[in-house]
């Protein structure tokens, strides 16, 4: 597998196609399962910037700026972001009132420059907006002017938009507004709920990051050793398929972690992939993932076992 940077559609930068995800070095056990000291977060921010993936993305809300107060810690050890690092972040609503207005917005952008310790970012995303309504994002003074004229000042390079629901996230990606789209655990092996919206995002020239391939963790560890998907307890017929695929990749003398890695990689469609990273040592052990050999013929095999089209998580935006 190719792991050469590529173009960031028009900005002018290319990223890796594996992004570090920083979300889990916020530690937030009640979302991911367990905690991570900040001891062991700066380790593994040091062995990223050491490494050969150059992407690394966190948010406003990981841990209420836990994530980007960490991160800001490593970049000050190294001086500021290093030459040829691409640093992604994204704004969100206040986390006591709910708060998703323009201003709010703004408030989130500042707080997350301070606790990087940055004076401006490549990407910024406009982080759940299905927390909020479309008409309410796309009013004047609302969040995306808000994030425009952040733009106009050199905050940031570009703006994108990342989010759950797919319907929702195609409409933000039509409006044209939005350089770029982060799709998570909706395109992975078990289910292929963001396939329109890859697609339109293709037709329109909007890059695509595809975060959490591994569906927060069942393909990497294994469906019986970790029996949850996008954060949440597994239904009977996903453990079912991810124990045939898991099979599968062990009749052919390979990882399923490394089968799901490369499932994101594979589309061309997919700019980046955001996997979640908690120790130095993951990076080069998700770098080995990516190369592992796997034989064209494992693919239709896989596919074979059905996947899921509906949103994993709609119950939680219904």
């Amino acid at each position: 597998m190719d792991l050469a940077p590529r173009r960031f559609g028009g900005a002018g930068f290319s990223v890796t196609p594996l992004c570090v995800g920083c979300a889990p070095l916020a530690s937030m056990p009640d979302t991911f399962g367990y905690g991570v000291s900040e001891e062991q977060a700066l380790a593994t921010l040091r062995a990223a910037f050491a490494g050969p993936i150059n992407y690394l993305d966190t948010a406003a809300s990981y841990g209420d700026g836990e994530s980007e107060r960490r991160i800001g810690l490593a970049l000050r050890e190294l001086g500021g972001l290093p030459q040829g690092f691409v640093l992604g972040s994204k704004v969100d609503r206040d986390a006591r009132s709910g708060d998703f207005s323009g201003p709010q917005m703004r408030r989130s952008l500042e707080r997350s420059l301070r606790l990087l310790g940055l004076e401006r970012l490549q990407l910024v995303f406009l982080h759940d907006p299905e927390h909020t309504t479309f008409e309410q994002v796309m009013a004047p003074g609302g969040p995306l002017e808000v994030l425009q004229q952040a733009q106009r000042e050199g905050l940031i390079d570009q703006i994108g938009v990342a989010g759950g629901p797919i319907d929702l996230m195609i409409r933000y990606v039509e409006t044209g507004a939005f350089g770029s789209v982060i799709t998570h655990n909706r395109y992975t092996l078990l289910n292929r709920s963001a396939e329109p919206l890859l697609a339109t995002a293709a037709r329109r020239g909007v890059v695509v990051l595809n975060a959490a391939p591994y569906g927060s963790g069942m393909l990497a560890k294994g469906p019986d050793a970790y029996p949850r998907y996008a954060y949440q307890g597994a239904d009977a017929t996903t453990l079912d398929r991810a124990r045939r695929m898991q099979a599968l990749c062990q009749q052919h003398g390979v990882s399923l972690a490394a089968a799901a890695l490369q499932f994101s990689l594979r589309d061309p469609r997919v700019t980046s992939t955001i996997v979640g990273m908690t120790r130095p040592e993951r990076v080069a052990q998700t770098v080995e993932l990516a190369q592992q050999p796997i034989p064209d013929a494992l693919w239709p095999l896989l596919d074979a076992q059905g996947f899921e089209q509906n949103d994993p998580e709609a119950h939680r935006f219904g």
